[in-house]
This record gives C-alpha cells, structure tokens and sequence, in this order.
C-alpha cells in the first residue's frame, strides 16, 4: 500500500476540499471525544485496524501508536495526529483491501482525535514562540543601506543566494553566515563608504575613466571630464606603441588643448604602461586629451633600425580627484554622514568631537536601538587609529562607518531572550525591537525617524499610536517590499525570472513580456495595499493592469504604449489572480499547460493545503507520454498516470482543479482549442461537486473563503514572524482571521492584528513551551 506519510498527506487535501477541518478552539456544543480513555477505548481499535503497518520497532513513518505520549497529542504531535483524524475522516485509512472498522468504531477514533489533540485550547495565555537570531538577507541589506546611507547602490546582489524556508527567504533557522558571506560584507562595507564619503587623499579620491582609441597618426584621444572643487588632479593614461624608429613613440597631455607635458611611451602591446600627470584644475568641465607626437612610417626602408609603423595605442583616460580638497557641493549622502567638520587646522581634540558628533545619532540608527555613550566611544577610537595614521578627517569617518556596517548589530536583528533562568520564560519586546519587527515586516528595511520616535518617547505600544504608523508605512512607498518579498514569493513571481518557455510555440513570450506579467501581479497586489482592500479580491477582482504587450496576449484593445493602465475585467473569464498570465506561466512546462502544476499551487498558496511529493520511482508524465503513444490527450494521459494506487489520491485533488485552467494556454492566452482538439476544462472534486472553466472554479475558491482567508493570514503571519508556524500559533491565527472576517478582510486589518498578535510583540525563552 502508499507509504503513510504520503497517504496522511492526501487525506489532509482530501478533507480540505471536501469537509472541513475541525474548528481550532472548542465548540460550546458537547465533546462527544471529551469522555473517551485512549488506552482503553482507542489504542485497541488503532491496534486492530492500524497495527500491522504502526507498531512494533519499526513502524511505517516512525509512528506506533502504542508508543506515543498521549500528554504531547496537542502540542509537539499534533501534525501526526491531524493526519490521523483525516485518513479516519476521509475513509483512507485502513486500505481499501485491509479490514475495516464499523461507522461507530472509526467514529469513536476519530472523535477522540478530534477532542484531544486537534483542537487547540486558547483559553490560556499565548505562547509566543523564539525567532532564531536573523542576519539582514540580500533584499533587506540593500534596502537598508538605501535607507541608512543615502546611496542608490545594490551591493548585495553580488552575495550568495538567500536559503528559502516554509517559503520564504527571511527564516531565521535557514539564514547562515557562511565565510564567502563574510566576505562580501567586508568588501560590501568598503565600497558602500567609497561611494557615500569623499576623502581628498589619492587613493581614496573618485576616479572617471573614459576609453581611448589607436592614434595612428598625428592626433588625440580623450574625452570631457567634470571637475568638482578647485584642486589639483591625477591624469592617469593606459597605453602603448607600435615602436619604430630611432626614437620611442611620444605623447603630450593637454587640458582644454593647451600642451602640459611631453612624455616618452616605450610600452609595447606585451606590457602596456600607465603614464600620469598631476595638475590644478578650476571647477567645470574640462577636457582631457592626449596627443600622438611622432608619427613615423617607412615600412620599406632597407634598415632594419628604421623599418616600421609607429602608432599610439591609448587604452584608457582616468581622472582622478580632487586631491586635497573636496567639491564645493558634496553628494547628500556625504552631506548625511558627515553634518560635523572639524575647522581647518584643528587640533585632534576638535577632530575626535566631530568624530562624536557624526556618530552619535548614526549608530542607533544603524543598530537600531539607544547606544550608550560607551558604545560611541568605541567607533571614535577607530577613527582615532586611523588619524594616528595621518590621515584625513574623512578618511577617518569612512573607516568609522565600515567598522559599524560590519558589526553583528548592524547585520543581525538582535532581540535579547528572557534570562537563562528564573521564572520569566516570556517577556514583551521593547519599543526598539518591536518597531524593527514592524519596520522589516512592511518595509524590509530600518526603522524610519517618525516610527523610530514612537518608540523613543514611549508610545509605540499604544493600540491608537500603533495603528497609525501601521497605517502610515502602509502607505509609504516603501511598502513596496512587501509586494516584492511577501506576493513576490508566496505567489511564486520570483520564478518568471528564470522560467524558460518554447519561444517558437509561445513567440509572443519575450524579455518584455515576461516582466509586464509580474508588474500586473504586483499592481494588484499594490492597489489591494495602498487602497485598503479586501483580500479577497486576489479571487475576485474584477479589474488589472495591463500595457500593451499584455493586453495583446489577453485580446483586449484600446491599450497603447509600455504605461500599465488599470482596466475592467466586466464580462471576462479573467478576474483574481487565476486569470493573470505570471501565474499561469509559472504553473506551466516549457512546451504545454499543466493541470497538475497548476492544481498544486491552488492547494498550495490559496488553500494552504500543499500535496506532499511525489513517491519515488512513478514515471513521469512526459516518460509515460512516449510509452503511449495511442493515448490521445492530456487528460487521458494523466488519468493513466494516476491509475497507479500512489499517485491517485492527490492527482484526483490536484488535476481537476488544474483542468478548470485548461482555456489558458502556458503563457495565458485564451483557447477553445489545444492543437485541434477541443479544450475540455471540466473538473469533479471530491465529494461530487462539478465545474467547468476558470469562472466557476473561482467561485468554488470564493465559497472557501474561509480557507483562503487562513491560508493568506498563515503565508503572511509565518513572513511577518521570520519562522515557521507551530501548534500554539493556531490560537493567534484564529484571532487574526476572526477579526479580518469581522471588518470586511482589508489589507490593513489582517497587518495590525498580525502585529497585535502576541507571537508578533514577545519573545519565550524556548521555541517550544518548557
């Protein structure tokens, strides 16, 4: 028979779809499991029925029933025990050619199931569960780098990809530091001070390089350079020449046309040399050439010495500078750093004060909490290293911020646990670290001044302060991360970036295309944000955004240009996220539509119902294609495939609702016709019930509302808390929908109840209840 977890796995779909899983919290009405024993009227009925496969020493998936702590049924077992209740529910379990227990027998196991280890009791306080220590992942480095430095720079995109758990990249437990991580934030850290701080000294100075060209005759290469400050400047020139003659090939650096000096060029194209010239440069634009000086040709003459072509191979043209000055008008993100100038001349004293000074309101902002004066100290004696070292003011401030964009407090998001010991296991977070919570929640970056002040003064925890930041930063364009890495993950757009399609079926399926699918997913999911709307309304809206490449793929007209434009979907088979092309391309093969894919990722991310994988060794559908060649269909195909006992219970859950989608084509289109043969979209779920086409598939979604309200509350709550979900969640999660089917399901409720949840606003001392 099916491996048990597997089995387990698609009787849980089953019950999804078909039933409902019993409520979370008890029922007022009378517990019919409430009086049952479970040695003495359940554990013989499980013996009987389950105990050839789940007992003994080595019970199928590691379960005798024999053996379990029944204290630990609605806690630690509770995912064990929810899958037995849905085998016994859905009448998977025993197997069909196994014995069976009476409609009174598996009634009374699966009543107890249902009272003593389903059921969640909230009657005490939540508990609230323990996030690992979370270092900032690539999207929020770059966006608190933005947000703390003032630079539009990315340097986290060059650092290894970020570990995914329970579907989403900003799980504590997966988030490591391996050594190639460590060293890109050293480099990060150095590049990130270059770009934000000017420094006069040369090495440090900026540096613009222009190409050159081959000079093969009397003439220049350079280009029009942009000076900032009144100040001298380093010329530096890559280049070498085609020697011949008695004399090496020369070259003269010119400012503006004017001769500043000659140099000899001996380089060959073996070992290119760099030639350099420094010189005072008003501030404006200037331009910056070199001169071929000798030309010579005689590639006739009988002399070897004098035979040859000599040309000037310029490689490159640099300015470098200002040195010794800095530019009348320095970059915001100096100006951000750097408020405090010590005067020229002045003492170290005076230096270190403006060191301070500097400081002082940078390092709670990047560690994102009060810092003693101590703590300040220790950043001003790095700057005062570096000024031992005879170094510039500046240059002592970029080696200060390196030094603070390196430390664990800036890279981790650091909430301390309650003590190792004593009686408090459970303590609120404090203003600081609750306003980080919210701010990487919403923003994925820092804490802003405004949210930042809330918790100085005190009044972050107060429910009407707190609901206008959540509202505020909602709002706030910034909010965008939220788009990006929540919807941007939980609906699998990330994927449009990598999916190959067969452009010579799909011709249409361009660079282009492929990102406007994702801008109208995002779109919907921003107007769901900015407007406050139902959550619902990801099933059920009746309008997108569309240019004019996608609105040509949809065969809707009157769209023109690249500009997304907001447009009504009234009388379309399109509505929700169902008839969006990023999602039915991201559910499909290169060559062909997926029912299969596509049924799972309505389990998956709007039923939070995922089917466990595949068992080894079935063929796959494309292998089983080439073995029968007289089948005809896909569905026919498909339905050979899940004859195999081990692949039908979530195939006949997965594949109808998959065929509801059968009228998009793998990129979206609109058909009647796969090929020549007619598109066949019916479908039958468990349980009877019938559709036919993605209209009425998506009101059976929108009956289940109930479902999709929790999936949506579980997928946001699990990326709002940095961890997966465990038993004690389930009382927060049923406060959350509650309160979201009491005030229409808005967008913003669902936020302020996740961040009024206890799991959100405390920290245990233990990931588990002790």
């Amino acid at each position: 028979m099916p491996g048990f977890a597997r089995v387990f796995g698609c009787a849980l779909l089953v019950v999804c779809l078909q039933t409902t899983v019993p409520a979370q919290t008890p029922q007022p009405q009378a517990d019919p499991g409430a009086q049952l024993d479970y040695q003495k009227d359940v554990l013989p009925l499980l013996t009987k029925f389950c105990g050839d496969c789940h007992s003994g020493d080595q019970p199928d998936a590691g379960v005798a029933f024999e053996r379990l702590n029944i204290e630990l049924a609605r806690t630690r077992d509770r995912a064990t025990w929810k899958k037995v209740f849905t085998q016994l529910d859905a009448h998977i379990m025993p197997p069909a050619d196994a014995e069976q227990p009476s409609a009174e027998e598996r009634a009374r196991m699966a009543a107890w199931v249902q009272s003593h280890a389903v059921t969640v009791i909230c009657d005490g306080p939540a508990y609230p569960g323990r996030v690992t220590l979370r270092r900032l992942n690539r999207s929020e480095y770059n966006r608190t780098i933005r947000d703390l430095i003032g630079i539009d720079y990315r340097p986290a995109d060059s650092f290894p990809s970020d570990d995914v758990g329970y579907g989403f990249d900003n799980i504590g437990d997966v988030l490591t530091l391996p050594p190639v991580l460590l060293e890109r934030y050293l480099d990060a850290a150095d590049e990130v001070v270059r770009r934000a701080i000017l420094v006069p000294e040369l090495d440090f100075a900026p540096v613009v390089t222009k190409p050159g060209k081959v000079l093969a005759s009397v003439s220049e290469a350079g280009d029009e350079f942009e000076f900032v400050a009144n100040a001298d400047y380093l010329f530096r020139v890559q280049a070498y020449g085609d020697q011949a003659g008695l004399e090496p090939t020369k070259m003269a650096f010119l400012l503006d046309g004017k001769d500043l000096q000659t140099v000899d060029v001996p380089a060959t194209s073996s070992d290119p040399g760099t030639y350099e010239l420094t010189a005072r440069v008003e501030p404006g634009k200037h331009r910056v050439t070199v001169k071929f000086l000798n030309d010579y040709y005689k590639p006739d003459d009988p002399d070897p010495k004098l035979k040859g072509d000599r040309n000037l191979h310029v490689q490159s043209v640099s300015v470098i500078g200002p040195i010794g000055a800095l530019p009348e008008t320095l970059p915001e993100s100096h100006r951000r750093l750097i408020p405090h100038t010590p005067a020229a001349g002045a003492d170290r004293n005076a230096q270190l004060a403006a060191v301070r000074a500097n400081l002082t309101p940078l390092l709670p902002q990047a560690f994102r909490r009060p810092m003693a004066a101590e703590e300040v100290e220790r950043y001003v004696g790095i700057a005062n290293l570096v000024l031992d070292d005879k170094a510039s003011f500046e240059r002592a401030m970029q080696v200060a911020v390196q030094a603070v964009l390196v430390s664990p407090r800036f890279l981790f998001r650091v909430e301390q646990d309650p003590p190792a010991e004593g009686p408090i296991a459970v303590r609120d977070l404090d203003d600081f670290e609750l306003a980080t919570r919210i701010s990487y929640f919403l923003w994925s970056s820092q804490p802003d001044a405004e949210l930042t002040a809330a918790a100085s003064a005190g009044t972050l925890k107060d429910p009407a302060v707190l609901e206008q930041q959540i509202r505020r930063m909602l709002q706030d364009p910034r909010s965008d991360a939220l788009v990006e890495n929540f919807a941007g993950q939980w609906l699998q757009l990330r994927n449009l970036q990598t999916i190959s399609m067969d452009t010579k079926q799909f011709p249409e399926f361009n660079p282009e295309l492929r990102v406007a699918m994702r801008r109208e997913t995002e779109l919907l999911f921003t107007a769901i944000i900015r407007e406050d709307r139902s959550v619902l309304e990801l099933l059920t809206a009746d309008f997108t955004y569309l240019n004019e490449p996608l609105a040509k793929l949809y065969g809707i007209e009157g769209i023109s240009g690249n500009e997304f434009q907001r447009v009504s979907l009234t009388g379309s088979p399109r509505g929700g996220l169902l008839g969006q092309a990023s999602i039915l391309t991201v559910t499909s093969n290169p060559t062909r539509t997926s029912p299969v894919k596509r049924g799972k990722w309505i389990l998956e991310n709007l039923l939070a119902a995922p089917p466990p994988p595949p068992p080894p060794n079935v063929p796959s559908l494309e292998a089983q294609k080439e073995e029968t060649k007289k089948t005809a269909s896909l569905r026919e195909r498909l339905e050979l495939h899940r004859s195999n006992p081990a692949c039908a219970a979530c195939h006949r859950l997965m594949d109808p609702l998959g065929f509801g989608l059968e009228n998009f084509d793998a990129i979206g289109k609109w058909r009647d016709k796969d090929h020549d043969s007619p598109v066949d979209p019916r479908g039958e779920l468990p349980g009877g019930r019938t559709f036919s086409g993605p209209v009425e598939l998506r009101q059976i979604l929108i009956e289940r509302k109930a479902e999709f309200r929790r999936c949506v509350a579980t997928k946001l709550l699990t990326y709002a808390l940095g961890r997966g979900l465990e038993y004690f969640d389930e009382c927060s999660l049923n406060e959350v929908t509650a309160k979201m089917e009491s005030r229409d399901d808005k967008f913003s409720v669902l936020v302020l109840e996740i961040v009024k949840s206890t799991a959100f606003r405390q920290r245990a001392r233990t990931a588990m209840p002790e």
